[in-house]
């Protein structure tokens, strides 16, 4: 079924910048009568099926909404298990970055993190960064308002007295490598953004799907990309 849904893809038209709501982890489990940690850890399998199926498509920018500034009001045993996890992911998935050409970047506040994680990001970040094939932005202990007000501060701090336009702003934000959004997707059923890369999805597309984080493969990538190939994109103009 993948390769059949990937050849309806224009491998012309993909979208540069795709970033991924992943929802749907807690719900996933409750469902199965499961503890919310399992559900993270398939939610964690989940992102490493998608992130394949990415950088095979050619895909140049993906980012992952992994931890909000939001989710520190969870269960404190919710919050310790999430930050193992990710530790633990960023520590043992070299190989895969390196097999994949995967060039790993953060976005986040990442001197309120604690400081392994603080490590492993800069680590990780540090190791991959000369791959050249899909760059996948992390967003850990990210909130889209937080980011631009922190892209401010920095900018005032940097000693630049001209006017401050977009396109220096966007110099400031955490990884000024990564491009606008063309594409938001959003699994489990919620419609809204919740923070997430407000700056850069001014001028996204949006797709919403149904299906629980854990439940996503390829397939669900591919019928994003194609929805999004359907669209009319005028960025405020009108088409002649």
């Amino acid at each position: 079924m993948s390769e059949d849904k990937a050849a309806l893809i224009d491998p012309n038209n993909l979208p540069a910048h795709v970033g991924i709501i992943m929802d749907g982890n807690g719900r996933w489990a409750k469902n199965r009568g499961l503890i919310r940690s399992k559900g993270h850890r398939e939610g964690l399998e989940s992102a490493k099926r998608i992130v394949k199926a990415a950088a095979d498509l050619g895909l140049k920018y993906i980012s992952l909404y992994v931890f909000s500034t939001e989710n520190w009001k969870r269960a404190e045993d919710e919050i310790s298990f999430l930050m193992v996890l990710i530790k633990t992911y960023l520590k043992s998935e070299f190989q895969f970055y390196k097999d994949n050409k995967i060039k790993v970047v953060h976005s986040g506040d990442l001197s309120g993190l604690p400081a392994d994680i603080q490590k492993e990001i800069t680590s990780i970040v540090n190791d991959t960064k000369d791959f050249q094939g899909l760059t996948m932005n992390l967003l850990i202990n990210y909130g889209g308002k937080d980011e631009i007000l922190r892209a401010v501060n920095r900018w005032r701090r940097s000693g630049d007295t001209g006017e401050l336009t977009e396109e220096t702003l966007y110099g400031f934000l955490d990884s000024p490598v990564v491009p606008p959004l063309d594409l938001v997707v959003r699994s489990a059923g919620e419609k809204r953004l919740s923070n997430f890369l407000l700056w850069q999805s001014a001028y996204a597309e949006y797709y919403f799907s149904e299906k629980l984080w854990p439940d996503w493969y390829p397939d669900d990538l591919y019928d994003a990309i194609i929805a999004y190939q359907n669209r009319d994109r005028r960025f405020g103009g009108v088409k002649k």
